[in-house]
């Protein structure tokens, strides 16, 4: 099976909650996950030639499929793509231009901390769950 690896901003609420969205969902333990915060998620946008978001506000979730890299609402139709009957099904949004998808995603991503709410620190897994974390 395929691994997909999420990169996500850590210390937001709304993130946060896609993260356990995403693992209540994914049975098959496809998707991996990383702070955008940590050494992990520096090494893997290095090894994909991507700039690193930045860690105090990036700006966007950061998707790793197949060897490539996808961010902004590329990243979210990625997840969705991911995920089982009916949330695969979003992936038909893609037809939507793109520079549309994206300017819905700028705004609720620069209005997150406002809307959902900002954390002191980083989601912290539960035992059971730690291996799907890379940091």
């Amino acid at each position: 099976m395929k691994t997909t690896v999420i990169l996500f901003d850590g210390v937001c609420s709304l993130c946060s909650g896609v993260v356990r969205f995403v693992i209540e969902r994914d049975r098959a333990g496809r998707f991996r996950f990383a702070p955008l915060q940590g050494e992990a998620a520096r090494r893997i946008c290095a090894q994909h030639g991507i700039a690193v978001p930045d860690a105090g506000d990036p700006e966007s979730i950061v998707v790793i499929d197949g060897g490539r890299a996808f961010a902004r609402s590329d990243a979210a139709l990625a997840i969705a793509a991911g995920l089982p009957f009916p949330w695969s099904t979003l992936r038909a949004l893609r037809i939507v231009p793109r520079p549309l998808r994206d300017w819905t995603y700028r705004i609720v991503a620069r209005n997150r901390y406002p809307w959902f709410g900002r954390r002191d620190a980083c989601l912290v897994p539960t035992a059971e769950l730690r291996g799907r974390f890379l940091d």
